[in-house]
């Protein structure tokens, strides 16, 4: 099937009011193009210096997503364009993003990553970190950051009842953070899902999916 029709399928089978991010890291611009001809919008990246050379070429209207780990001394690559950052797990990174986006007369959105699979290799900040930062009095002198949400990566495993827990447990989570709603934290936005588990995120809330292979094939890793 083609870009086209892989975006026309999940589009059906997803409700209207779920943002669908195209993971579009590693591939060509031929096929962000592609894409985009086809009406999607949002893109995600995980390296930086990629994303930037991208925004350079690619049409203004893209919202650009940084989902990979972040490293703060790259903030500064991508503040001046950068829609929502995605893998926030640090006060410090937020603390760079907050110094970068004042420099760009900016606010940038940001969701805080939650580790919810067991996995040693997942990044993530615990339920009882991601609270402790949220009531923090340090957060607010952070001006030009809004924490929109949270996201989270579901076990790498074919164990759907894992997968489902772990989304549920987010979920249940993420619906708690209202009471931290301030100036700066807005938690609208519960990033949780992928090409192999969106439609088990789905129905356990998600409101955000990052779809790569299942919209342009398998990526091309030279």
């Amino acid at each position: 099937m083609s870009i086209n029709n892989n975006l026309n399928s999940i589009s059906n089978t997803i409700p209207e009011n779920i943002a669908l991010i195209a993971v579009s890291k590693t591939q060509p611009v031929a096929s962000i193009l592609e894409a985009y001809q086809a009406g999607q919008r949002g893109f995600g990246e995980n390296k930086i210096q990629e994303m930037a050379e991208k925004f350079d070429i690619l049409p203004k209207d893209i919202e650009w997503h940084m989902i990979g780990h972040l490293q703060s001394n790259k903030v500064k690559y991508m503040a001046h364009f950068v829609h929502l950052i995605h893998g926030v797990d640090s006060f410090k990174t937020l603390e760079e993003i907050n110094k970068q986006a004042l420099k760009h007369n900016r606010n940038i959105n940001c969701l805080l990553e939650v580790k919810i699979a067991s996995e040693a290799t997942k990044f993530g900040l615990s339920f009882a970190e991601t609270e402790k930062l949220l009531k923090s009095e340090e957060l607010k002198n952070l001006k030009n950051i809004n924490i929109s949400g949270l996201m989270g990566m579901a076990s790498f495993t074919e164990d759907n009842d894992i997968i489902r827990t772990e989304f549920k447990n987010l979920k249940n989570f993420f619906d708690s953070l209202q009471e931290y709603k301030s100036f700066n934290v807005n938690p609208t936005i519960l990033s949780m899902g992928m090409s192999g588990d969106y439609k088990i995120a789905l129905e356990e809330g998600s409101t955000m999916i990052r779809v790569g292979s299942a919209i342009f094939g398998s990526r091309n890793y030279n």
